[in-house]
């Protein structure tokens, strides 16, 4: 329970035999190809060798938690805990990369040796990826990745040697922290049929911030995947987040740095996977949604997915999952319905967070193709959800960050209008009636948290 890893090797060999296939695919002759941008999952951590990029273990993955230990032991020194997150905007955890850089140092084969003879690299996906692409030649990481390592200082958008002794890592074996437009190097010759420019790398939640066009002071989004990144934009001020919600780099562009407040919620799509993979209670995530519009309301039944604990914004790794509320009537209509607005709950509750209510809610990722799901978090959000045309902007915001780095575009409404027409949900829940499912739902969650369990 806790360890989630990742082969890196196997995502490498993904990643390439991917990318010699795509211009075939998508019908585009290499020679109009401009550049390769990455967008990535933040938090995976990878440990591997400077000299071939080989791992010398399995990636530890976001949800992993086997750095727990360590965060226990810097949380006893005194100041330390206050520290990490004024430095980081981040409260100190095993969700982020540093504890988890900290466990493979100290756990993988060779990792120590290799540390001490500067021979060894700890970094997030596109830190790797970059490393590996360019042949050795770059290993280097964007802010908003870099952000989210519990490393980089927000102000200095640096390293912070001191936070980096906390946790008993090397400045040495980190990347090189660059700006998102910035020249990452090049493709290896002989990887791929041309060498490609490497532009626009970001986390994948920022890329989708900048490709939902959330550019002012204000705007807010909701990326769905396995789980849930809320972000709010702040501009080129950086925020002291509120309890519960973090502070990080939105990016770096045209030389200038733009910040985030986000919360992030553990388990989102994961649990209709949930239901449908490991259950066998449904065969799809669309039979889901047929059965959850069956029926108009849960009777009272809530589901808490804290599989791996509780994120934004209770942030309890020692919580477990609980249906609440169930009857002898309770059926599976309601346990669909239920499911779905576990995911709109938790989101709302980022936003109540937040304590800024934005105008609207720009959504994206592939749970969004869920119309239930959709009008669910209007109406428990209590804001009008947009919905882009396009599903998965992670990958379209890397891009228009590359494309606008070589002047592709002139700015960032000429891809945004290309892509046709956005759908937007309006909230047709009374808010008082909203603000009272809301607070049955913090009561639920109170229900699991680790204190009421003991």
């Amino acid at each position: 329970p806790g360890w989630v890893e990742a082969d890196m090797e196997a995502v490498w060999g993904n990643v390439v035999a991917l990318l010699r296939r795509l211009p075939e695919k998508a019908g585009v002759p290499w020679a109009e190809i401009r550049c390769l941008s990455i967008s990535n999952q933040r938090e995976t951590t990878v440990a591997f060798r400077r000299d071939t990029g080989a791992p010398v273990a399995p990636a530890l993955s976001w949800q992993d938690l086997r750095g727990e230990g360590i965060c226990t032991g810097i949380a006893a020194r005194p100041g330390a805990r206050a520290l990490v997150r004024d430095r980081t905007g981040l409260d100190l955890s095993a969700y982020y990369s540093a504890a988890k850089a900290a466990w493979l140092l100290a756990n993988a084969p060779d990792a120590r040796a290799l540390a001490d003879a500067g021979g060894l690299c700890l970094g997030t996906v596109d830190a790797y990826l970059i490393h590996r692409l360019t042949g050795g030649r770059t290993f280097a990481t964007d802010v908003s990745n870099a952000s989210r390592t519990q490393l980089l200082d927000l102000d200095r958008v640096a390293w912070d040697p001191e936070i980096a002794a906390l946790f008993g890592l090397p400045i040495s074996c980190l990347p090189e922290v660059r700006h998102s437009d910035a020249d990452f190097g090049r493709t290896a010759p002989g990887l791929l049929p041309m060498e490609l420019p490497i532009r626009g790398v970001l986390g994948d939640s920022h890329a989708a911030l900048f490709g939902q066009g959330c550019l002012a002071p204000g705007m807010t989004k909701a990326t769905y995947g396995t789980g849930s990144s809320l972000m709010m934009q702040t501009g080129t001020e950086r925020r002291t987040p509120p309890a519960g919600l973090a502070a990080s780099v939105a990016w770096g562009r045209e030389g200038v740095v733009s910040y985030v407040l986000e919360g992030n919620v553990t388990c989102s799509g994961d649990t209709l996977n949930w239901l449908v993979d490991t259950l066998g209670l449904f065969a799809s995530p669309q039979e889901i949604d047929v059965a959850a519009a069956s029926c108009a309301t849960t009777d009272g039944v809530f589901l808490v997915p804290a599989f791996s604990g509780l994120g934004a914004p209770t942030f309890d790794p020692d919580a477990r999952a609980a249906f609440l509320g169930l009857s002898r009537g309770t059926g599976r209509p309601q346990i669909a319905r239920a499911a779905l607005e576990s995911i709109a709950f938790q989101n709302a509750a980022v936003l109540d967070a937040m304590g800024v209510r934005p105008t609207e809610l720009r959504v994206d990722g592939g749970p969004t193709r869920s119309e239930p799901l959709m009008r669910i978090q209007a109406d428990l959000a209590g804001l009008p959800v947009r919905r882009a045309a396009r599903r998965e902007l992670s990958a379209l915001g890397a891009a228009y960050m590359g494309g606008l780095a070589l002047g592709v575009w002139k700015d960032l409404s000429e891809p945004i209008a290309a892509r046709g027409e956005e759908t937007v949900f309006e909230p047709a829940l009374d808010p008082a009636a909203a603000r009272a499912r809301r607070e049955e739902w913090n009561r639920a969650v109170d229900r699991v948290r680790s204190g009421a369990r003991r």
